[in-house]
């Protein structure tokens, strides 16, 4: 072995004996305490069906030891390598997300096209592409040399619109808002000009006018909406699932009515409990407090992710980790803010909490990159 291998390999060594604990440790508690949600959010509507109580519990952990050899895998290649080969991912998941649309390939469910079945496990490519596209970002933006221009802010925003209308059209809007958040927390930090952020709002507001005009907003979204805006309207409809949500919060008072003993929850008054409300199962029936320790996780997950920011060596590190906090912090805030009332219902999932595949996968992904920029934080 010649000498640069030889100190090659010790800085790798180097590398995996600073692991963050932290964020690993973090990571299991929320992924235990949402599979223990996901089994009082589902088994008693299964027993009532005389199947499996544990059924998505199961497949759920299925899901995290996949998510295990993903956290490894992307925590073992060293990052920068992500960068070189993110455009080729880039294309990948567009293609992906094109196959979607298809009518062999892609699978509706509840009148959304979102899925590819594969070998029996639904696949949901909007959620990897929140990763790709913010290896994308990362890598676009760490190449800019000096100040951001127009030119740079509207590539930028360009990178982010193809997936964005693509996920759009399923229809998914809040997994195209996680877009657009992601977007604007890497031009901030990029240090775009309020004029430049002025210009790209003025061109999103335009086009969101344009889909208005068009009737590419579906009817039903902009139910949600009105039902945010007066849950009272139509309290039947668009404002059932805020009501319902809001009831079994209010259900738990300061510590919960106990574990597996939610009223709305085994009653099913929630729809869609184990994946997107799956917060209002943890309000209901561990309370108050039991949702602040759930929120206090989040937070030193955030904290975690934003100190591997700062001790990034290098733009791109710098720019991934910002991005991947930013996700995170945005999928918390407007997921626990439509089950409380305070935003309009989007479907956006409970990080690592919420039950599905590639959400759950998709996470661990992201945590092995902020290990992985963890680890190399040494020039």
């Amino acid at each position: 072995m010649d000498a640069t291998a030889g100190r090659r390999v010790a800085w790798e060594r180097r590398a995996f004996r600073n692991i963050d604990t932290v964020l690993l440790v973090v990571m299991g508690l929320l992924t235990i305490y949402g599979m223990l949600m996901v089994y009082s959010a589902t088994n008693r509507s299964l027993v009532t069906l005389g199947e499996d109580p544990a059924f998505y519990l199961k497949k759920q952990l299925t899901f995290g030891l996949l998510g295990l050899v993903i956290l490894v895998v992307s925590a073992t290649v060293d990052y920068r390598l992500f960068k070189v080969y993110a455009p080729i991912a880039y294309v990948a998941v567009l293609g992906a997300l094109l196959a979607v649309m298809v009518p062999h390939i892609g699978t509706r469910v509840s009148g959304a096209q979102r899925w590819i079945t594969l070998l029996g496990f639904q696949f949901q490519p909007s959620e990897l592409t929140k990763v790709i596209l913010i290896l994308m970002l990362a890598a676009f933006l760490s190449e800019v040399k000096g100040g951001l221009t127009l030119r740079d802010v509207l590539r930028a925003a360009g990178i982010a619109a193809l997936p964005m209308a693509l996920v759009f059209l399923q229809p998914d809007v809040g997994t195209s808002m996680a877009f657009a958040a992601i977007l604007v927390a890497l031009l901030l930090v990029a240090r775009a000009r309020a004029r430049q952020l002025g210009i790209l709002a003025l061109i999103a507001v335009v086009s969101l006018f344009l889909g208005l005009q068009s009737g590419l907003v579906k009817d039903y979204q902009l139910a949600r909406i009105g039902g945010f805006l007066d849950p009272d309207s139509d309290p039947q409809r668009a404002g059932y699932n805020r009501q319902q949500s809001e009831i079994a919060i209010g259900n738990g008072g300061l510590t919960g009515q106990g574990y597996l003993h939610g009223s709305q929850t085994n009653l099913d008054f929630v729809p869609a409990q184990h994946t997107d409300f799956i917060f209002t199962a943890i309000g209901e029936e561990l309370g108050f407090s039991g949702a602040m320790v759930l929120l206090l996780l989040f937070g030193v997950l955030l904290w975690r992710g934003f100190r591997i920011a700062l001790a990034a060596k290098d733009p791109f590190g710098f720019y991934v980790a910002t991005a991947i906090v930013a996700m995170f912090a945005f999928q918390v805030f407007v997921n626990v803010g439509m089950t409380v009332g305070i935003m309009p219902i989007t479907g956006i999932p409970l990080p690592f909490v919420s039950y599905g595949g590639t959400a759950l996968m998709t996470n661990y992904l992201a945590v092995g990159l902020l290990l992985n920029i963890h680890m190399r934080r040494f020039k």
